[in-house]
């Protein structure tokens, strides 16, 4: 992991926050891929996570703000419990959607949305925020029907801004920081 302070301010950064998962839950993910997921590409454990906001290409020079907006809004968190209820495929990826059953996920990223829009470094979704895993990738949707992991009821481990940097292979993910949740 790197500091904020680290990092150029002139180049770009492809970046998003997200919530990180616990080891005992990513190996239930791991072990499930395993069983269930044979077409496309499944998402490496390093790449698991619970995307709160994608920022896309943004000046490194506002890392540093939206590392401070990210430990803000997670500083105020409550004990966050999620929850696999179903699987969920797009056009491009498939998800393990969860539920968040106390709330805390979806109030944590609303502090986080209000803050990046008034720093004026994201616009929030018209769709509800649908807290998930994305599990597999794939060009052509494979129609999978797997059971739903059994991930127990999780709380995430922290919150991260992270780095996505596009490679021939796929995204590799870099923590560029990392806070923890409530304060």
């Amino acid at each position: 992991m790197t500091s904020a302070g680290s990092v150029g301010g002139r180049e770009r950064l492809r970046l998003f926050c997200a919530l990180r998962i616990p080891d005992a839950a990513l190996d239930a993910l791991e072990r499930w891929q395993s069983a269930n997921l044979g077409a496309g590409r499944a998402v490496p454990r390093g790449h698991l996570h619970v995307t709160l906001a994608f920022l896309g290409s943004r000046p490194a020079a506002e890392l540093g703000p939206i590392a401070g907006a990210l430990r803000e809004a997670a500083a105020e968190a409550g004990e966050i419990g999620f929850a696999a209820v179903r699987y969920r495929e797009t056009r491009s990826v498939g998800m393990v959607v969860l539920d968040d059953a106390t709330g805390e996920g979806t109030r944590l990223a609303a502090r986080l949305f209000d803050a990046l829009e008034g720093l004026g470094v994201y616009e929030r979704e018209q769709r509800p925020w649908l807290p998930h895993v994305t599990v597999l990738r794939f060009r052509s949707r494979p129609r999978l029907d797997p059971p739903v992991p059994d991930l127990g009821r999780f709380r995430p481990s922290d919150a991260a801004v992270y780095m996505s940097a596009l490679r021939p292979t796929g995204a590799q993910y870099e923590v560029l920081e990392s806070v923890p949740l409530g304060g």
